[in-house]
């Protein structure tokens, strides 16, 4: 259930983080340290993108919330390499 994705190709991650919703964003990443595994936090929750190539901090992004990208940000730090924040979250090309 965690990681079914919408048309969009967005999951709840994706959803909490575009609409802002920090309890939410938080009972989901308690869920996903408790249920997935290193590897799908990393790949389905932080590098994750929909349809169009944006990962839920560009989502974040996109819908004004900064507090939320701050929190992906820090989650990101203490999961992903330096490259990995660079060339997957940050720098990936978004398709227009």
């Amino acid at each position: 259930m965690l990681l079914r994705t919408d048309r969009a190709g967005w999951n709840a991650w994706h959803i909490a983080a575009y609409w802002g919703n920090m309890d939410a964003m938080w009972e989901i990443w308690k869920l996903a340290k408790e249920r997935l595994t290193t590897e799908e936090v990393k790949n389905e929750m932080l590098l994750c993108t929909d349809h169009g190539g944006r990962n839920a901090w560009h989502i974040a992004g996109y819908g004004g919330n900064v507090d939320v990208m701050r929190v992906i940000w820090e989650l990101a730090k203490e999961r992903l390499t330096t490259e990995e924040i660079k060339n997957e979250m940050l720098l990936r090309k978004v398709d227009e």
